[in-house]
């Protein structure tokens, strides 16, 4: 159903069908036409959503639609959507929400949920405990099949996940459970004897992406999350592991791209803010720039004594910038990913040395049959220069991709985001080793005074 049909059929006051075909749409489809809709019609039709539905709904729309929302409904109304809602979306919303609207949500919620909530909010930021959710089918190792079973059917409606189940005993984490061995087992049988005790766990502490990684990596519907005393106190589960990863992989793009990580929308930033976080890291980069001013006015007596020199600087340094950022991309996520690690730096750097032999050979090789063609009579000696230009090449594209390569790995080791060390930064650095490297190699083969 398209966002029109919706809109005429609100505006002819059509209810019933409405309701039927919003019946028919999945809760994240209807969050993004509510996010095209006034402020009013969005309003008439979340009304309209069963209240499973509205719930689901809630927690895909973004922090301006909730806010919108939790000032319109009545509080019999906030109530039922925070009564549906799973507590770690409960806990996300909350997050992102200002002091007055978080006080209006918490009196929606019993005691109890209260304080499993503010028991969440007080793990730290970017921590498997800030993300993982209370909602999960706990069962004893005494416990037969049938009992297993039974519990599920009673209790199961509101957990986050059934199919796996944690067996504990005095809270201590024992064993897991799929519903598929408990479906295939003889009902007389016990949890101690089907259970799994190879478990994959996380504790509260750890990093949310590392967990994420996890929960990726072998596949698993959730992961079970443990205190200090190996007591268990929650699952990560696989949806909360793809949102941890998009988040995670957004805020790389943005520092990749040198622009402070923001977790509004591009429309939802205003002009000012967007502004504010691109222009640190521009100011950074332009200051840094200086070096390269700094290397051309210490040669410029070779510039001025052969100005032809001076025409191929933005292709060298546009060159080794392209290369440097192309290594540091590929370890980037080779690092996100897991596939390289900082012992492996020998073997990248060896990698990456024989890549550049061979694409700085490629590079000077075509380079030079360029700048032969073209220069011939506009120069004294064309292939010299060619020669000069195509040396300058190849430790360019080597100097660009051992930096690359290295600088992800070293950030990596000292706790540091991979990512900053992206193509902005090696642009830079790359910029200025590159102007540097060019007219030393000038200066020596056509004996120029500095």
């Amino acid at each position: 159903m398209d966002k029109d049909k919706l809109l005429d059929l609100l505006e002819k006051r059509e209810y019933k069908e409405l309701k039927e075909e919003l019946g028919n749409l999945y809760p994240v489809d209807i969050a993004e036409i509510l996010e095209d809709v006034d402020e009013k019609q969005m309003l008439l039709i979340f009304r309209l959503l069963g209240k499973e539905e509205a719930a689901e709904t809630f927690t895909y729309m973004n922090s301006d639609m909730r806010e919108i929302l939790i000032g319109a409904l009545t509080d019999s109304e906030l109530k039922e959507v925070m009564d549906e809602m799973y507590l770690d979306d409960t806990v996300d919303v909350i997050e992102e929400m200002p002091a007055n609207v978080v006080d209006r949500l918490l009196m929606m919620t019993d005691e109890d949920t209260r304080k499993q909530i503010n028991s969440l909010l007080k793990y730290p930021e970017d921590s498997a405990g800030s993300v993982m959710n209370v909602e999960y089918i706990a069962l004893r190792p005494d416990m037969t099949v049938a009992d297993a079973i039974l519990k599920i059917r009673q209790v199961g409606i509101n957990k986050e996940t059934i199919y796996t189940c944690y067996v504990t005993e005095k809270r201590k984490l024992i064993g897991v459970v799929d519903i598929k061995d408990l479906l295939t087992s003889s009902e007389s049988r016990m949890m101690e004897e089907i259970m799994d005790t190879n478990i994959l766990y996380a504790h509260t502490t750890d990093d949310q992406e590392t967990v994420a990684s996890t929960i990726r990596k072998y596949g698993l519907v959730a992961i079970p999350i443990v205190d200090r005393e190996l007591c268990m106190v929650g699952i990560v589960t696989v949806d909360d592991a793809m949102e941890v990863l998009k988040e995670e992989a957004t805020e790389d793009i943005s520092i990749m791209a040198g622009v402070t990580p923001n977790e509004d929308t591009y429309f939802g930033t205003s002009t000012f803010q967007h502004a504010k976080n691109r222009s640190v890291w521009l100011l950074f980069l332009m200051l840094s720039a200086t070096f390269s001013g700094m290397v051309l006015d210490h040669f410029s007596p070779v510039i001025v004594a052969m100005p032809v020199l001076n025409t191929f600087v933005p292709m060298l340094t546009g060159t080794g910038g392209n290369c440097g950022s192309q290594s540091s991309t590929l370890i980037i996520r080779g690092l996100t990913v897991g596939e390289v690690q900082f012992r492996d730096i020998f073997k990248v750097i060896f990698k990456e040395l024989r890549v550049a032999l061979l694409v700085g050979l490629f590079l000077a090789v075509v380079n030079g049959i360029r700048v032969v063609l073209m220069y011939q009579g506009k120069t004294d000696n064309p292939v010299l220069l060619a020669f000069t230009l195509g040396l300058t090449l190849m430790c360019t594209v080597a100097m660009a991709k051992l930096i690359g390569c290295i600088l992800p790995l070293a950030a990596k080791k000292i706790g540091l985001d991979p990512a900053i060390m992206a193509a902005p930064l090696i642009t830079t650095l790359v910029d200025t080793g590159t102007t540097l490297v060019y007219f030393t190699i000038a200066t020596h083969i056509f004996h120029l005074a500095v």
